[in-house]
């Protein structure tokens, strides 16, 4: 880690990581290419679907491709009502043996869009059996004030919908979110698909980015996903050095005020 990151560690529920990039483990060809890019990103925080992996190891999958280094964190993807949200978190919390839980409840098959109250649900629910819930939910201020009142330590407002590598769709719902949430944690997760897109989201103030989809199905992950390692530093950057300000017209780089005539 360069110094100039040494003071602007990422801090979450209580552990603190040198990258601000959670990374996934589908849609990619092989588990090398996932080996790979995974490397290649830095990331120290994967996400696994517990409804999509044989968590008895039975059978061999990409967990055992995965770095031991890095910290997983189940998810309940493939959700569609509060109950099997709660029910996959208990199943991750014992297979796993982890308080961990990124919290995913669908509303719709083909949007695949987050139904927020139902998420508001499972997480009142799992907060106070104790997990460290991470909700993805619509950048919707009001919902993530509710999620952070009930005792998530962080929330995960998307981009865009999942795998759909569109960018942040409304870029001022994330500023809104981050000026009224000075203090929250905000992890932007979904709809990021060039590094572009991910540097957008930091510089709006996010505290990370989680995705999957825009480097697993880019031409070369490992390429792209160093792409993303860069572009969120980058992204992280610029929002600490804090943008000059937009101007309707032109101002001259160099003054002429106080030059020798």
């Amino acid at each position: 880690m360069t110094d100039i990151f040494k003071n602007d560690l990422f801090e979450l529920a209580g552990k603190v990581f040198d990258s601000r990039l959670i990374i996934g483990t589908g849609k990619y060809r092989s588990f090398k290419e996932m080996q790979d890019a995974h490397k290649a990103s830095g990331a120290e925080m994967v996400t696994v679907a517990v409804n999509r992996v044989p968590l008895d190891r039975k059978v061999e999958s990409f967990l055992d491709y995965l770095d031991p280094n890095m910290m997983i964190l189940p998810n309940t993807a493939g959700c569609y009502d509060s109950e099997h949200a709660i029910r996959t978190a208990r199943l991750a919390r014992e297979a796993l043996e982890t308080d961990w839980i990124k919290l995913e409840v669908i509303g719709d098959q083909t949007t695949l869009l987050p139904d927020n109250e139902q998420t508001l649900e499972a997480a009142k629910v799992l907060v106070d059996e104790g997990f460290i819930v991470l909700p993805y939910f619509s950048d919707d201020l009001i919902m993530a004030k509710k999620l952070l009142a009930i005792g998530c330590p962080a929330v995960m407002p998307l981009a865009a919908p999942i795998g759909s590598g569109l960018g942040v769709q409304n870029p001022a719902n994330l500023r809104i979110m981050r000026e009224q949430l000075p203090d929250a944690i905000i992890i932007v997760d979904a709809g990021v698909g060039t590094a572009s897109d991910a540097a957008i989201c930091m510089e709006l103030g996010a505290d990370a980015i989680l995705m999957n989809t825009a480097i697993a199905e880019a031409e070369n992950a490992e390429q792209m996903g160093h792409a993303m390692k860069f572009a969120v530093q980058a992204g992280r950057l610029a929002y600490r050095a804090g943008r000059m300000p937009k101007r309707l017209y032109a101002s001259a780089s160099s003054p002429i005020e106080g030059a020798i005539k």
